[in-house]
């Protein structure tokens, strides 16, 4: 019978990947600098993690201190038309450039003389701050583009090589007045030029200027219900008020989400935009109109507040519903596998009674990461880890999410790691299956061992085997123990 020595099939990340892959990821952490904090940019709010303010933003709302930074020299450089707001350098940063009026939280400003400050995550000797405004009569449904803006600044600070200080409100503030015919939406494109680099950083805020010229309006708008995703029966949905003291819960109003059609995220946002129209006089929510009315809409809507209401904002708050429990259980994880050469197929099953999304990680002793794998699963399915480590006790930390973000299961089994001696087998499992008799010995990939084919009456389990039929596959299969012996 001819034998062949164990011979390990995996794909891992060589040492020369890993240098490359580690050089970029210190590019990406030293390239974070920067953005525009008061009134806070469009990444900013992302990452402010207001609830439903500025949501599905992508990497951005991990790294605003990221976004924008591009060649200097607005408009004739700078980031292209249509990824003005993301810099058009990082694909996980594309979200930030859809553009519709109702996308983005606006900053309600109340007062053409205007301050701007900056976060500065890692501060750089600069040359000027510039901001560009949106032209009157600008499309807030277009993309950002060039177009878009006023070619001249309408405010510049004179940097003069200074160094700022990391932090937000560590700096003088920018002193600046916005144009005397700038009312209602707008977006600013603040531009930080950096002295020591070619790059400036360039941060889009989006603002609501409360401003005709006039007396100050009747109903400021104060914040705005911006449905983003869409909910689950059962969930309840505040608008929690604020004033300058803190909370004013005679102010709250609140929905609960009764059907399915309610879910979606306009529907929702209409029922609570009618539900304050109907509960409160000093507060009204909706689309204001060129003839001062304020009616709900399917979408999103703003909220303003009459001056005697002594509002000065309002936050969304939902509260999910638990739903049904979600449960999430490990199968045949072994408690060794076998190393060949440092390197090995970690195998077992998950069974989930929903959908979830399955991260599976293996760290070794010192905590670095070894091995990794991630797929949805709705059922059981199989996951196998290729791993790239050395012997020892090592952590198998498997997680499960679910689309909504609502559930959260994990398990963190441990697990030994040996190297392999020197084993012949027969088959790499499952070639040859219709040959197997007692006495054979196959290589298992999913786990890298070695299983041997019992004798009569149970041979015949061992070539029992199909990819829709695989009770007896060897160390995976619900009753592999009843066909073969794992050597």
């Amino acid at each position: 019978m001819k034998t062949r020595k164990v011979l390990r099939k995996s794909v891992v990340a060589t040492a020369v990947w890993m240098a490359i892959a580690g050089a970029g990821l210190h590019a990406q952490m030293a390239n974070a600098h920067g953005y525009l904090a008061e009134p806070t940019s469009r990444a900013g709010l992302c990452h402010a993690n207001h609830k439903n303010v500025n949501v599905g933003c992508g990497g951005a709302q991990y790294e605003p201190w990221s976004v924008g930074e591009v060649a200097k020299g607005f408009p004739v450089n700078g980031p292209v038309d249509g990824k003005i707001a993301s810099g058009g350098v990082r694909a996980d940063f594309a979200a930030l450039d859809e553009q519709s009026a109702n996308r983005w939280h606006l900053t309600p400003i109340v007062d053409r003389n205007i301050s701007f400050d900056w976060h500065y995550a890692a501060p750089h000797k600069t040359s000027k701050w510039e901001y560009f405004i949106t032209k009157t009569g600008w499309n807030p449904n277009a993309s950002l583009t060039r177009e878009s803006f006023d070619p001249t600044p309408f405010c510049t600070v004179d940097g003069k090589g200074s160094l700022p200080v990391a932090g937000t409100g560590t700096n003088p503030k920018h002193s600046c007045t916005l144009p005397s015919d700038r009312s209602g939406q707008h977006a600013i494109l603040a531009v930080w030029t950096v002295d020591d680099t070619a790059n400036a950083f360039h941060s889009v805020a989006d603002v609501d200027i409360q401003l005709d010229g006039g007396p100050a309006p009747e109903w400021p708008r104060l914040a705005e219900i911006a449905p983003h995703r869409d909910l689950e029966v059962g969930d309840k949905v505040t608008a929690r008020a604020f004033d300058a003291n803190g909370v004013r819960t005679d102010f709250d109003v609140a929905i609960s989400i009764d059907n399915a059609e309610e879910t979606i995220g306009a529907n929702w946002a209409y029922k609570l935009a009618k539900r304050i129209n109907e509960t409160q006089t000093l507060v009204r929510a909706g689309k204001l109109d060129a003839d001062g009315n304020i009616e709900p809409v399917q979408g999103s809507n703003s909220i303003f507040a009459k001056a005697e209401s002594g509002l000065t904002n309002y936050i969304l708050d939902i509260d999910a519903a638990s739903g049904e429990p979600a449960t999430m259980h490990l199968n045949d994880v072994l408690p060794e596998y076998t190393l060949k050469d440092g390197k090995t197929s970690l195998g077992f099953r998950v069974t989930t009674n929903t959908a979830l999304k399955v991260k599976a990680q293996l760290f070794d002793g010192s905590n670095k990461q070894v091995g990794y794998a991630q797929q949805t699963v709705d059922g059981t399915e199989q996951l196998v880890l290729d791993v790239a480590s050395t012997e020892g006790a090592h952590t198998l930390k498997v997680v499960g999410t679910d689309k909504g973000e609502r559930v959260l299961l994990q398990e963190a089994p441990t697990v030994q790691l040996k190297a392999a001696g020197d084993v012949n087998y027969d088959f790499e499992f499952p070639q040859s299956t219709t040959s197997y008799k007692a006495g054979t010995k196959v290589l298992q990939p999913k786990t890298g061992e070695i299983f041997e084919c019992k004798p009569f009456p149970f041979e015949g389990w061992c070539k029992n085997y199909s990819p829709n039929v695989n009770h007896y596959e060897p160390g995976v299969g619900s009753n592999w123990q009843d066909a073969w012996n794992k050597l």
